[in-house]
């Protein structure tokens, strides 16, 4: 099985996350619609097998300010919010999302093995050093029977800006994402499914196209930050060098979506 592995700085991950948590519900959407899709397929799994509904436990994995672990919990579920951001853990405590709330790492999770019936890990993977670590994490703490339920970003995503940017100054300054190719393989050694879909969000402008990742959370943090890429002459040479056409300028996400079953 091959490793996907890359320089992630964790701590500026929670600090950026932490930065974003009280604006983040108003500019997730890309979030929303993903977990949504999520939301969706572990529905049509549970209908389609009326021996088994998965059982009661849920671990959100990256729950953020625990917008999905509140409809698990609404369902009825024993839910345990982990996220790596402790503002993140505090928006979720204020909704009261979950039953119980854990600070901690994906690649890490502090379970024991097979606790859990149902995980959902809605767009955290592309944080993690390593996709592998992170999937065999989940896998451990899933009962036998269970299912693990996760989206994250391939290669392709962002790609209008990566190419910008090069224009620009000769960097692309955005993360780096594994090809669908990669992530099948990673997969490979589970009872597995992935499908993919290409999301696009139009904005006005660029500045509001760098104010929403901003929103999110999702700065470029896998190789750390350089100073002066965001400056007003930086974002006007970036928006001359940007396509544009007329819904706006575009950005795109390709996502993966995956169901492995704990056998």
């Amino acid at each position: 099985m091959p490793l996907i592995t890359q320089n992630v700085d964790k701590s500026a991950i929670a600090a950026a996350f932490s930065r974003a948590a009280t604006r983040y519900d108003a500019a997730a959407q890309l979030q929303r619609k993903s977990g949504e899709d999520l939301l969706y397929i572990a529905g049509r799994l549970m209908n389609n097998d009326t021996n088994n509904d998965y059982g009661q436990s849920v671990l959100d994995a990256g729950c953020g300010t625990g917008y999905f672990s509140r409809y698990w919990r609404n369902l009825g579920k024993e839910v345990i919010a982990l996220d790596l951001s402790e503002a993140m853990l505090h928006q979720a405590k204020k909704q009261q999302s979950a039953g119980t709330y854990l600070l901690g790492d994906i690649e890490h999770i502090p379970l024991l093995n097979k606790k859990i019936d149902i995980c959902f890990s809605n767009l955290v993977m592309q944080w993690c050093h390593s996709l592998a670590t992170a999937l065999a994490e989940l896998y451990r703490v899933t009962q036998i029977g269970g299912i693990i339920i996760f989206s994250t970003l391939a290669e392709g995503s962002l790609d209008e800006l990566g190419r910008a940017w090069q224009q620009v100054d000769g960097h692309r300054h955005i993360n780096d994402f594994p090809s669908v190719a990669q992530i099948q393989a990673v997969c490979a050694n589970y009872h597995h499914h992935l499908s993919c879909r290409l999301h696009q969000f139009f904005f006005p402008d660029v500045f509001m196209l760098m104010r929403s990742l901003q929103g999110i959370g999702a700065t470029h943090l896998h190789h750390g930050r350089k100073k002066g890429l965001t400056g007003r002459q930086k974002l006007n040479a970036l928006q001359a060098a940007y396509p544009v056409n007329r819904r706006g300028y575009p950005l795109s996400y390709q996502l993966v979506y995956g169901v492995i079953y704990r056998d």
